[in-house]
């Protein structure tokens, strides 16, 4: 019985192995990909009832346009989803991506408490636009980027 344990559970170390790099390149390609929308008129319309509603961001709607502050958010979860590909040959810049990581997910959260009717009920189950379900693997591979990666390619 042990020998057929031992005989199913030897791959696993690698499959570990390949299913971290599949997670952390899918949050790269969500970080690139939502960071390059921003640079749209669609998505600079769609974050302003977000920023502009926040008690930390609305004043950036002051000194910037709705591009520009959409144009900035871009670069920011564009420079994380880098810092993240980037991470896996300098582990120094792990803490920094990890930092990232957690204050997007801060922010996020945050918009589901300071954006007026961004709560629905629909068929009686409350909801939202589903925006900060992205942001939970980010949460979790921001912890896990505090400490030394032990897949690490360099």
């Amino acid at each position: 019985m042990k020998s057929i344990i031992n005989y199913i559970t030897t791959p696993f170390p690698q499959l570990a192995h390949l299913g971290y790099y599949i997670s952390l390149l899918g949050i790269v390609l969500i970080m690139l990909w939502i960071g390059f929308f921003k640079f749209t008129p669609t998505e600079a319309a769609g974050i302003k009832p977000l920023v502009e509603n926040h008690f930390l961001l609305f004043w950036l709607y002051d000194v910037l346009s709705d591009q520009q502050v959409s144009n900035l958010f871009g670069v920011i979860e564009i420079i994380t989803g880098l810092l993240l590909l980037l991470s896996l040959k300098c582990d120094t810049l792990r803490p920094f991506a990890a930092l990232c990581l957690i204050a997007t997910f801060l922010i996020t959260l945050s918009f589901l408490f300071t954006t007026p009717g961004i709560w629905k009920i629909v068929d009686g189950v409350p909801s939202t636009d589903f925006f900060i379900l992205k942001d939970l693997p980010m949460l979790g591979l921001g912890f896990m980027y505090l400490r030394p990666s032990p897949y690490s390619l360099s």
